[in-house]
């Protein structure tokens, strides 16, 4: 699947938007929500997918919220059809926190959905549920676009970016920062927006023989992430599985961070083994990427390598910061191959990363850095 590129919005251009669901009530309550940005123009809206195949020539939408279950044509097929049709058309999907609704998002994850957000559960009220779809849906719509100097329409300063430039040597997956560093004994990701789709083009490249431990945190909630492991480990070479408290963290299986819980390790008599907390959220995430990053700091020092990989936002930087100072190997997903350049585009930025790489480089990199002596 094609990665598109963030569109630049011109100076007043706003976001168009099209909503799709077959529940009246949900139709307009996404509208209002979203209306209430002033970057956003809501287009349109349809009951099910053939009203909105139909309508996407006539409003040129920028972006398509879509449900999945819908009569005549549901939210997979539309999905299917729009990616042929319109490649270009930006597709965030409404999931439900079922186990049936995380296997169907992640069937449209794999087929080219964008992002998606879950739908609201008894929220008790109009209020809090136009709440939670402003925070939630408005910001995953804005990490597609750039908004230009003078496209201020009342944006918030954190969804505008600009493009980042760096050296070709950079460019080209070349060293940035060449000094000595410390032989590698785990690897840690951490991804986003993209996320899915990207694990599933890198952690299959990983050998059955693969020398060290790994450990991911993909932003998703419960549920999701046991489901994301359950994928994976049919795909790849080495074991998958969500992460368990107490779990021995070693060579030749990949855990997942579960949803809800930050993914840590600790040191005891045994080995290293995995600590899961609830502790606050981190960038408004849990599982947080920093957390991981600054647990592997402590148990590791600079002994890992860490991949920051397509999403939305600057989780991970801090835990970057960290490992960085102690001599990690640093990875960075380069801006061409990501959904979304947040978190790698703000690890470039700081000047942290030792390597920025296409995602299809990644798994190669990383094995080439653990058979170093």
């Amino acid at each position: 699947m094609p990665v598109l590129n963030k569109r630049f919005l011109r100076p007043g251009e706003r976001i168009r938007v099209l909503v799709v669901d077959d529940s009246v009530v949900i139709r307009r309550l996404v509208t209002h929500a979203l209306e209430q940005d002033a970057a956003l123009e809501v287009v349109g809206a349809a009951a099910n997918g053939a009203i909105a195949l139909q309508r996407i020539p006539q409003l040129n939408p920028d972006v398509l919220t879509l449900d999945i279950e819908m009569p005549e044509m549901d939210g997979m097929e539309t999905l299917r059809q729009v990616r042929r049709e319109y490649p270009q058309l930006r597709v965030i999907m409404f999931s439900t926190l079922t186990e049936r609704g995380a296997a169907v998002t992640l069937d449209a994850l794999s087929l080219g959905a964008d992002d998606y957000v879950t739908k609201a559960s008894n929220e008790g009220s109009l209020d809090r549920s136009l709440a939670r779809l402003r925070e939630e849906l408005v910001p995953k719509i804005h990490q597609f676009f750039h908004h230009t100097a003078g496209n201020d329409c009342g944006v918030n300063r954190e969804h505008r970016s600009a493009p980042v430039s760096w050296s070709g040597a950079a460019a080209a997956g070349a060293p940035v920062r060449p000094f000595f560093k410390t032989r590698p004994r785990i690897v840690v990701v951490g991804v986003s927006t993209g996320g899915p789709a990207a694990l599933g083009a890198f952690l299959p490249e990983l050998p059955a023989a693969f020398p060290l431990p790994v450990l991911v945190v993909q932003h998703m909630p419960p549920l999701f992430t046991r489901l994301l492991a359950e994928r994976l480990h049919t795909a790849c070479r080495l074991a998958v599985a969500e992460a368990a408290h107490g779990d021995p963290i070693a060579a030749g299986k990949i855990l997942i961070a579960p949803g809800d819980f930050h993914l840590k390790m600790t040191r005891g008599a045994n080995g290293v083994q995995v600590c899961l907390d609830q502790t606050p959220p981190l960038n408004s995430c849990r599982p947080a990427v920093d957390a991981l990053f600054a647990s592997a700091g402590d148990v590791y020092g600079g002994a890992v390598i860490a991949a920051i990989l397509t999403g939305m936002g600057q989780d991970g930087l801090r835990g970057v910061k960290i490992l960085q100072a102690q001599g990690a190997h640093i990875l960075a997903q380069d801006e061409g191959s990501s959904v979304v350049w947040g978190m790698p585009g703000a690890v470039v930025r700081a000047g942290l990363a030792d390597r920025v790489l296409p995602l299809s480089q990644v798994a190669r990199e990383i094995q080439r850095i653990a058979s170093r002596n």
